[in-house]
């Protein structure tokens, strides 16, 4: 009897193996499917270290986290060349923003993700079962993204709590997913936060992840991401008129940044070539 279980099993895995060889779409829904279910084995693994060794919601969950997270890449074939983390190492709170493009960006963020920051995320991830559970004992600040009322509170909020608490707070300024190859335009809030708690704003570049990673393509294969902390910016002495000149120099600069990482180069560049 168990002979017959582990043949079937064997012959499961081999029709899988030829699967994903003879179809991309095949592979890139296995792949992303094993994705999923290593975030809520993850999740289920972390939460009651986190609520042990912590007692419950707290930024210092995120260590425990991300100690967890940084084994998926061995899974896909993922490495990370990261550079300049120092750029991380300023004194007090500051706002982090980086280019936001898939799923996979958990990985990328667990990667550089500094002590005692935490990340703002729609709420509707909250009610996402464990996954939803690990990112609330992890401090994770949830925003109702459908109104622009109650968002504005809960960053004023999130101002006050940065400063008094010393932490750092992550933002995707674009807002959504975007795996285009380039960058949607920067919503304001990061950058009103930072402005209003006077805080540095430190941007963070992830290369394009188009070489391997398409859901248009169905391509999910195995490669590099390179990642770039960015010299702070600082805010002491800015006012709200000054939100839009700071959201354009940020987007100006991370998005050259990120052409270059990709090894491709900027529309600008291209532009002058031609």
């Amino acid at each position: 009897m168990e002979l017959g279980w582990l043949l079937w099993g064997a012959a499961v895995l081999l029709l899988l193996h030829f699967l994903t060889e003879l179809s991309p779409a095949v592979n890139f829904a296995l792949r992303l499917g094993w994705y999923c279910v290593l975030c809520v084995m993850g999740s289920l693994l972390a939460a009651p270290a986190c609520l042990l060794l912590n007692g419950g919601r707290t930024v210092r969950n995120m260590r425990i986290i991300k100690n967890v997270v940084k084994t998926f890449k061995y899974f896909f074939g993922l490495r990370f060349e990261v550079k300049r983390l120092e750029n991380f190492e300023v004194e007090g709170p500051a706002i982090i923003v980086s280019n936001h493009q898939s799923i996979l960006d958990m990985m990328g963020l667990m990667e550089v993700l500094p002590d005692n920051c935490v990340q703002v995320a729609k709420r509707e991830l909250m009610y996402t079962g464990c996954v939803g559970l690990i990112m609330y004992l992890g401090g994770v600040i949830f925003i109702n993204r459908k109104s622009t009322t109650s968002a504005k509170m809960v960053m004023t909020e999130v101002a006050k709590t940065m400063v008094a608490e010393n932490v750092k707070v992550w933002v995707y300024p674009e807002g959504t997913r975007n795996c285009t190859g380039d960058f949607l335009p920067f919503k304001k809030g990061a950058f009103h936060l930072a402005i209003q708690a006077q805080v540095p704003v430190i941007p963070v570049v992830y290369s394009s992840f188009t070489t391997f990673y398409n859901p248009k393509t169905k391509l999910f294969t195995s490669g590099k991401i390179k990642v770039e902390v960015l010299p702070p910016i600082e805010t002491k002495g800015l006012t709200s008129d000054d939100v839009s000149d700071l959201a354009d120099r940020c987007f100006h600069t991370m998005r050259e940044t990120f052409f270059m990482l990709s090894g491709r180069p900027s529309p600008s560049e291209a532009k002058d070539s031609s």
